[in-house]
């Protein structure tokens, strides 16, 4: 057997690397770089976005009309329906929440109480015959202004809510959720 020598090519250096231009090679870098910045960058905005959002102060959200609220001081459940976004899954017009809308004889105004037990979590119910809001888990009660009713576990009385009353006679309530089981009325970011 012979040996072979081969002669590198005319455009090769000694080396064996072929020779590229200058510009093939900024151009293929750029290339590269602006393919991955859409991907990098719609990552970066998915991960912030539910962060942004987070930190929404609470909307007041149409609840009821004003003569569905009978003037005769019991309070009535209502549910706040909104359309949300959990993370990154949006839902249309979809239950929030529920409040308690009560108003006094001959009054406009409307007292709204959340029907969520700031003791447990629960959603309370009226107790008609005692004319008071109990809870089923812990039997906090109250009164159906939303004070505490002694004896009661729970820290704190029914959480008030803002509500406001358009020019239509819609009644419209600021739903926040509040930490439950701690003596201080704090809203949930």
């Amino acid at each position: 057997m012979g040996s072979t020598h081969h002669d590198p090519p005319a455009d090769r250096p000694p080396g064996g690397e072929p020779r590229r231009d200058l510009l093939t090679r900024l151009a293929a870098l750029t290339c590269g770089g602006l393919a991955t910045l859409p991907p990098v960058l719609a990552g970066v905005w998915t991960f912030l976005d539910p962060l942004r959002r987070k930190g929404a102060a609470a909307a007041f959200h149409p609840v009821a009309e004003l003569e569905a609220v009978p003037d005769d001081g019991l309070p009535r459940r209502f549910p706040v329906v909104s359309d949300r976004t959990d993370a990154w899954t949006g839902f249309a017009s979809d239950p929030i929440g529920a409040v308690y809308l009560r108003r006094e004889k001959g009054s406009e105004t409307v007292q709204a109480l959340s029907a969520t037990c700031p003791h447990a979590g629960c959603f309370v119910e009226v107790d008609p015959q005692e004319k008071c809001f109990r809870c089923p888990c812990h039997n906090s009660r109250f009164a159906i202004d939303g004070g505490i009713v002694p004896p009661s576990p729970s820290p704190r009385a029914m959480d008030e809510l803002e509500c406001r009353i358009g020019p239509g006679g819609e009644i419209e309530v600021q739903w926040q959720n509040f930490y439950t089981g701690i003596a201080e009325k704090k809203a949930r970011s």
